[in-house]
């Protein structure tokens, strides 16, 4: 684990720590558990695909450690609403909207306002370190979570994993290298996302995915993160057979953002 990594796990664990004692484990299992009614991630990712068209995870995202604030005028539900519509042929399949607060200045605020907009599945892109975690993700309304596999060890995982499925909320595990693919492999969710930044160097190489890819048997849905940001990178992934992206920075600068996704994957 980088020493950025492992400085966010130790933050989450500290704010997870606080959180239980003003909101028990229990509370917010019974609040996650009289939930109803989730958008299904994974069949929305694939309805797009079977049309021929690029899944694309869209991402809500205010800022990030490297690159500071992405988008001063930061209104979660307008930019969820411009995903959704896009360019009216092209638009995005899902959102994932980034909750982490002292890294990425988000805001499980910023979830609810984005889903709320429109009716696309909502991904809580966060650190996940406790199962805690994982309830309050379906409590606020999350549809998916993601799980690290790097901030993870393979118990936490398949408990992480069997709580959001009984929840009926979707999983993403997200890996850097082919050993995190193996094991995200043993897991039972269909959904592998390669985020192609190195931990210990930042650089980004979609190579990464490419080079996973092998690795993905049929029937798994491997979803490319980080560095997609031309036509070219799409042309290129898609030629080698990947349909899923998550993509946010890309699109968080643009005015539009929905446009900037449908130029990107058009």
């Amino acid at each position: 684990m980088s020493d950025i990594l492992q400085k966010i796990v130790a933050t989450k664990h500290e704010e997870v720590a606080q959180a239980k004692q003003r909101t028990p484990l229990a509370t917010i299992r019974q609040d996650a558990e009289s939930r109803v009614l989730t958008r299904d991630f994974e069949a929305a990712l694939r309805a797009k695909i079977t049309r021929g068209q690029a899944a694309v995870i869209a991402e809500v995202k205010k800022a990030s450690p490297s690159k500071g604030v992405l988008r001063a005028d930061f209104e979660p539900a307008d930019i969820a609403q411009s995903y959704s519509e896009g360019d009216g042929q092209v638009s995005a399949a899902c959102l994932s909207v980034l909750t982490d607060r002292q890294y990425f200045q988000g805001r499980i605020d910023y979830l609810k306002q984005a889903r709320a907009s429109c009716m696309l599945p909502v991904l809580r892109k966060d650190f996940m370190v406790d199962e805690w975690q994982i309830y309050e993700s379906r409590a606020i309304g999350a549809d998916a979570v993601l799980l690290i596999a790097a901030c993870l060890d393979d118990v936490q995982m398949r408990d992480f994993e069997a709580i959001a499925r009984a929840l009926d909320m979707a999983v993403l595990v997200e890996v850097h290298d082919a050993a995190e693919m193996e094991r995200a492999l043993r897991l039972q969710t269909p959904l592998i996302g390669v985020n192609n930044r190195n931990l210990k160097t930042f650089e980004v190489n979609l190579q990464t995915t490419l080079d996973l890819q092998k690795q993905v048997p049929a029937g798994r849905l491997l979803v490319t993160e980080s560095g997609v940001a031309t036509r070219a990178d799409v042309q290129k992934l898609r030629a080698a057979g990947v349909q899923a992206f998550l993509v946010g920075e890309a699109f968080m600068r643009a005015e539009e953002p929905g446009l900037a996704l449908a130029e990107l994957f058009a």
